[in-house]
């Protein structure tokens, strides 16, 4: 069965969509059929991070939701774009860029049952090992509703005590709604700190496991979303540390 994997956070701006694009594309060289999807229909991430251009995506998944294709036909097969090296398919599932399509949604907002029906159509009929969603941040319908759809949620915050108190909730919701694993994901945190003690404090704070810390890399910060860090960086601790993040993820389990 694909596994419905949701990164999450509770403020904006913690690179919910930097680490959902990148874990896709490691995950497909791990030769899984993955796909990876933006549900964050006002600011959305992906097709910048992919270099998408508005030509290439002939369908959104803006289109899907208000009933102008079929969930697949907004699926962006991103595989040949990527180094020889993958072994699995990549799709990109991008919400428009689009001013008009932001305003739509805004205007009328979307069915949100036809969205989670999308999902599992979308595994299905991809073959998908994995489906990756990228959301928007905090607490809405729409997110309970990915929440309670999701075999995964991995819950990305700094430390910060406005994440760490709204980590907090969502943990919560997340426990009330039943979600098979909840898993915690701490980003751009210093090397000065004690690694081990942070993910220790954390786990015993949220009662989660902690499936990776992601150190401060200033070549991320360079990067500025330009590009997918684990392909221009193949190399880097970051990279390793995302490797096995993703490993965890789609793993039997999950590590729990």
């Amino acid at each position: 069965m694909p596994k419905i994997i949701t990164i999450h956070s509770f403020r904006r701006g913690t690179g919910k969509s930097n680490l959902a694009a990148n874990l896709a594309v490691l995950l497909a060289r791990e030769d899984h059929r993955i796909a990876v999807v933006d549900t964050n229909f006002q600011s959305p991430g992906l097709q910048t991070l992919f270099g998408l251009k508005p030509v290439d995506p002939v369908y959104t998944f803006n289109n899907y939701l208000f009933q102008e294709c079929a969930v697949e036909q907004a699926a962006f097969d991103a595989t040949p774009d990527l180094p020889h090296a993958i072994g699995g398919r990549l799709f990109v599932v991008p919400a428009s860029s689009e001013l008009a399509e932001i305003a739509r949604v805004l205007r009328t907002g979307y069915d949100s049952e036809r969205l989670i029906n999308g999902l599992t159509e979308l595994a299905s009929r991809l073959r998908l090992d994995a489906l990756l969603i990228d959301t928007p941040a905090g607490l809405n319908e729409e997110t309970l509703n990915l929440f309670a759809a999701s075999d995964v949620l991995a819950i990305l915050l700094r430390l910060d005590q406005q994440d760490y108190h709204g980590t907090g909730l969502l943990v919560r919701v997340a426990q009330k709604l039943n979600v098979p694993h909840i898993t915690m994901i701490i980003n751009d945190v210093s090397l000065s700190y004690n690694l081990s003690a942070v993910e220790k404090e954390v786990e015993m704070v949220y009662d989660c496991r902690v499936a990776g810390i992601l150190p401060y890399a200033e070549e991320m910060q360079m990067l500025g979303s330009d590009d997918i860090f684990v392909l221009r960086f193949p190399d880097h601790p970051l990279t390793q540390v995302l490797q096995h993040i993703g490993a965890e993820l789609v793993g039997p389990g999950n590590g729990t």
